[in-house]
């Protein structure tokens, strides 16, 4: 038995060798995607690494005298018969449904091809190759489960490269700003731009917002005044804001859920929405905790229910919180409060998603606190944006002199930014957000 390895392009191109060095009866054995040459692991051409075996009896097919590439291959090695699979058999039948004459065949055979009938052997090598590609687009049962396994692993590939590509595209960019130098900015918008990154706003959406102002100052032949200037930052604000500020509770909406880790000021928030609720819209409010992981949680927000004046159930199951549901039918809205856990961990947020009903009456907010540090933010709006995320409230404003965190988060994740928190007062302390106000805090012209 012969055993050889080709490196190719394609299947078809494998085929086409295999036939004509090993013979119509030859199998193929496996087949394995590599990558060769490149550099530093990047711009690496894609093969196919192809082993196939004949019977030793088994003539192969004389080669056709037409340049063909030059392709590496192991020496030959004997194999044990039963060691061929059969599955991966490949008989003539492929070039005798693929319209190949008697003539083509006459002429394959031919112990010399002269060099008038090149044009002929030509024709026959371009129907071959149409054949098994047709062939390799259609595969046979057997390799259906090999050609999946392929797949996920050229899949995982592309998206390697893709990485790498951006990565790239990141440095570059780097490396066109060093070389290029800072901007040589007017003052007003140099000042602006150093509020911002003290803000701790992303030096990405800084450039982006700082850039464009400049390049309109450019524009008008530096002519452009400080206050002008301002008023297109402002703008270049705004529409960034345009589609990530989300209103308040809807008025349709009846059950709203209440998430976020621990020490954020979950229930005191609940307590501000319910009062909001109450007393400015004239809704009737039920409250709803499943917080039974501390029990000075559901002591806080019982003493706030009887301060309010509304009823309160306590669950810890999904049964429980739909037989809650049903004892608070009378009420108009009605606010649930979630176990605090830590949700860096993406297991307690399924965990608490298997507790929730999201239907088209409900929102579900997930409360994070500008105190916390940006990147524990990021995950944690990962990890909910999973499962149905629709809002953000952001607490603690008056703890911070920062709030770039809020521009961060709304440009990375695909959250709308509802209510603002700035202190422990119930029912005050709890501020709607609108776009002049964000931006104001950026400006620094904002006072709460």
């Amino acid at each position: 038995m012969r055993v050889k390895r080709y490196i190719v392009d394609t299947m078809p191109d494998a085929m086409l060798k295999i036939r004509s060095e090993l013979g119509a009866d030859a199998v193929i054995l496996s087949t394995k995607e590599m990558k060769i040459g490149g550099f530093l692991g990047m711009f690496q051409k894609k093969k196919i690494e192809v082993i196939a075996a004949s019977e030793g009896n088994d003539k192969p097919a004389p080669k056709v005298n037409v340049p063909r590439p030059v392709v590496s291959s192991s020496p030959q090695v004997a194999v044990a018969r039963q060691s061929v699979p059969e599955a991966y058999r490949r008989t003539s039948q492929m070039t005798s449904g693929s319209g190949v004459g008697a003539t083509s065949n006459e002429e394959l055979n031919a112990p010399l091809i002269p060099k008038k009938d090149e044009s002929a052997v030509k024709k026959w090598e371009d129907t071959l190759r149409k054949s098994l590609e047709d062939e390799y687009q259609n595969p046979v049962q057997t390799t259906e489960h090999v050609s999946t396994v392929v797949d996920q692993s050229y899949r995982l590939k592309e998206e390697q490269l893709l990485s790498e590509i951006r990565e790239m595209k990141n440095w570059i960019g780097q490396l066109a700003k060093q070389q290029k130098g800072d901007l040589e900015l007017p003052k007003a918008l140099d000042a602006i731009k150093n509020r911002m990154l003290e803000q701790e706003i992303s030096a990405e959406l800084v450039d982006n917002w700082i850039d464009k102002t400049y390049q309109k100052w450019i524009d008008s032949d530096k002519s452009i005044s400080d206050d002008e200037l301002e008023r297109q930052v402002r703008q270049q604000l705004g529409s960034f804001l345009e589609d990530r500020i989300g209103e308040g509770i809807g008025e349709n909406t009846r059950i709203v859920y209440i998430a976020g880790p621990t020490g954020v000021g979950k229930t005191t928030t609940i307590a501000k929405l319910a009062a909001d609720q109450i007393f400015r819209v004239r809704k009737k409010v039920g409250f709803i905790t499943a917080d039974t992981y501390r029990i000075s949680a559901v002591e806080q927000l019982r003493t706030y229910a009887s301060i309010l004046n509304v009823p309160l159930e306590v669950v810890q199951s999904p049964g429980d919180v739909q037989r809650a549901f049903q004892r608070l039918d009378d009420c108009d809205l009605i606010l649930m409060d979630t176990a605090g856990r830590n949700y860096l961990n993406e297991i307690y947020v399924a965990e608490l998603h298997s507790l929730l009903s999201p239907s088209e009456q409900s929102e579900t907010y997930l409360v994070l606190s500008l105190t916390s540090k940006a990147q524990d933010m990021k995950k944690i709006a990962e990890h909910f944006s999973r499962y149905g995320l629709d809002k953000v409230i952001f607490t603690k404003l008056d703890e911070t002199e920062s709030v770039g965190p809020m521009f961060n988060l709304m440009n990375d994740y695909p959250v709308k930014l509802s209510y603002i928190t700035n202190g422990q007062n119930v029912p005050d302390d709890l501020l709607l957000s609108n776009q002049n106000m964000l931006i104001d805090m950026i400006m620094g012209e904002f006072s709460s």
